[in-house]
């Protein structure tokens, strides 16, 4: 069965965005793809798709006779590792994320079921309180503590690997890539290298291995289909890095949210999950604030997980500059 290629499409900011959707034979090729991937699960596809192209990512709704709609979603190379890091993620920690009905390593495709609601409408929907924010973020901290031993297996799945002694240098690579820096910008940030070279230093011999770090974990990338439960996806930016890294996008988006009061028992709450081992509360939280800048570098690096031909029409430049200069800024904590 061939699905209907006519559809809603959405661009959002990014009219003029190249995606591979506008490629007949690419089109034809992943409709049908999916239509297998159904057929392989009992399903059939019904009623008009939803597409949702951004630089990024192709993303498509599908909706499903007999039970909740199912997402098939396509990566640029650079993050095309996706699909198969979910679908290992769904056999090392089945209880935090979505197992994929299908996924297609090579061409960076999955199929995915639904997850329920979005944390996000959930907060836009019910008077969500802060203790919300830790519960995610104990539950996210207890699996990339479960996903420690995973890490050489995750890296082989086509996931950057940055060790903490390696993030100066993964700086400099990034600092030498962004154009849209000037002069007095480039200049402010190298003086900092050397204290980025200490910090990790003391970040390292804190002894936390390196794990999963999802780098762009905001109430959008997670289900909340019951209090309480959470289920985290969109994986296309991820890292295998120090784990604290990931702190800094969660932590400044509940700031946004309920203001900078919050900020230290959503670090605690992040930390409970990493005690033991014989290290202090004092220590982990100083490894917070040592980690923190570092999780700017995971954005600027996303940047440039766009399709081909896609960063002419996308602000990525300025973005990646923008964020570079964060790291300047003292963390919160």
């Amino acid at each position: 069965m061939r699905l209907d290629a006519s559809a809603a499409v959405d661009r959002g900011r990014y009219q003029e965005a190249v995606t591979p959707w506008e490629q007949e034979t690419w089109r034809a090729a992943a409709l049908d793809w999916v239509a297998g991937g159904l057929a392989a699960h009992g399903l059939r596809a019904t009623g008009g798709l939803h597409v949702r192209l951004r630089p990024w990512s192709v993303l498509v709704r599908v909706p499903v006779a007999g039970r909740e709609a199912v997402w098939f979603k396509a990566n640029p190379p650079d993050s095309a590792f996706e699909g198969a890091l979910s679908a290992a993620l769904a056999r090392w920690v089945p209880e935090h994320v979505l197992e994929p009905l299908a996924v297609d390593a090579g061409r960076g495709w999955s199929l995915l079921p639904d997850g329920g609601d979005l944390f996000r409408d959930v907060l836009v929907r019910d008077a969500v309180p802060p203790h919300a924010w830790e519960d995610l973020l104990r539950q996210y901290a207890s699996m990339q503590r479960a996903l420690i031993p995973h890490a050489e297996e995750i890296e082989k799945l086509g996931v950057t690997r940055v060790r903490t002694l390696e993030l100066p240098d993964a700086f400099d690579e990034l600092l030498a890539a962004s154009p849209a820096l000037d002069t007095d910008e480039r200049a402010r940030l190298g003086r900092l290298r050397p204290q980025l070279v200490d910090w990790c230093a003391e970040l390292a011999a804190l002894g936390i291995p390196d794990s999963l770090d999802h780098a762009d974990l905001h109430d959008g990338q997670l289900f909340n289909p019951e209090p309480g439960r959470y289920t985290f996806f969109d994986w296309g930016d991820a890292v295998v890095s120090h784990p604290f890294c990931s702190l800094w996008v969660p932590a400044r988006r509940a700031c946004e949210r309920y203001g900078a009061d919050v900020l230290p028992r959503l670090r605690d709450a992040y930390l409970e999950p990493w005690t033991g081992a014989g290290r202090s509360a004092a220590e982990l939280r100083r490894g917070v604030r040592l980690a923190w800048r570092f999780g700017a570098l995971g954005r600027v690096r996303a940047w440039g997980r766009l399709f081909p031909g896609a960063a002419a029409s996308v602000p990525a430049a300025t973005e990646s500059a923008r964020t570079l200069l964060e790291l300047l800024e003292d963390p919160p904590l």
